[in-house]
């Protein structure tokens, strides 16, 4: 006989339907195993989809597996951010905390309310900033459809999943297009036969920051909101200002029509730079997946 799993699907770093990033959660994943959850990521075919498990700990909320259409990862933004609305939606968290357990470690989420609706959901990733060498200009252009002079500068930073961060101009952003075969030429040459990255391209304005993130090899052309690039780009202009903390608005997902707005900011703390990540979302639909 066929075993049935609810699901739920909502649009995440946005206020309003058919805006933000779409995420579609499991709410309860008890029985399935690694090889059904990447099938049924590639059935939903969203940017990723969330397994929510038992914690190892009993003081932890539940486990969260993350999957996009063709591979699972440790951390992402989105993810963790919906999964939390949807939990606290049921009244899952503690006082307005919840704990995830991930694979790249904890995620602390607070959640904000408002005279007893849900107004936000606030992560800490669960990682300290991890800055190392990119690419150079030359080799991620193409990968962008882009010259090598329409880059500034290159960085891989890191909070919990490596992201290629290029700095560009506000009118190089809508212009560019993923090319997959270069995204593979690149990461073949750089990380060998099974390297994946993701290339996060962004504009500045002070505090004011618009992007596109690319991760075609994860299954994902263009990701509308993706909250592990914003993250990891938070802590990386920290660095590269100087400042003791920021606090940054990220506008993604404009282009293909998904507007999103991703609250973030960061802080130096005794264990270094550490991100914190905020939006809203809209829940969308409900369904049962049947096994």
């Amino acid at each position: 006989m066929a075993k049935s799993y609810e699901f739920v699907t909502l649009d995440v770093f946005t206020d309003r339907r058919f805006g933000g990033n779409p995420l579609a959660v499991i709410a309860d994943a008890r029985g399935l195993d690694t090889a059904t959850m990447q099938a049924l990521a590639g059935e939903f075919n969203l940017s990723e989809t969330t397994f929510v498990l038992p914690p190892d700990d009993p003081r932890h909320t539940a486990k969260v597996r993350i999957f996009t259409p063709s591979a699972e990862i440790g951390f992402a933004g989105h993810p963790n951010i919906g999964t939390a609305w949807m939990l606290a939606a049921q009244g899952r968290d503690t006082h307005g905390r919840l704990t995830f357990e991930g694979g790249s470690g904890l995620v602390e989420i607070d959640v904000e309310r408002d005279r007893g609706e849900l107004r936000m959901c606030r992560l800490m990733t669960p990682k300290a900033l991890r800055l190392s060498a990119a690419p150079d200009a030359a080799d991620l252009a193409p990968c962008a459809g882009l010259e090598a002079g329409d880059i500034r500068q290159t960085d891989v930073a890191s909070v919990g999943l490596d992201c290629v961060c290029a700095e560009v101009a506000v009118e190089v952003l809508a212009r560019a297009a993923p090319d997959a075969s270069a995204f593979r030429a690149v990461a073949d040459r750089w990380l060998g036969p099974q390297g994946r990255f993701m290339l996060c391209l962004y504009a500045r304005d002070g505090n004011q920051l618009r992007s596109r993130v690319f991760g075609p090899l994860y299954g994902v052309t263009e990701d509308p909101a993706c909250g592990s690039a914003t993250a990891a780009l938070a802590g990386l202009l920290l660095e590269r200002d100087g400042a003791q903390s920021n606090q940054l608005v990220m506008q993604m997902g404009e282009e293909i029509g998904r507007p999103s707005v991703l609250h973030t900011g960061a802080q130096r703390g005794d264990d270094g730079v550490r991100v914190w990540l905020a939006g809203q979302c809209v829940e969308m639909t409900r369904g049962t997946v049947f096994l």
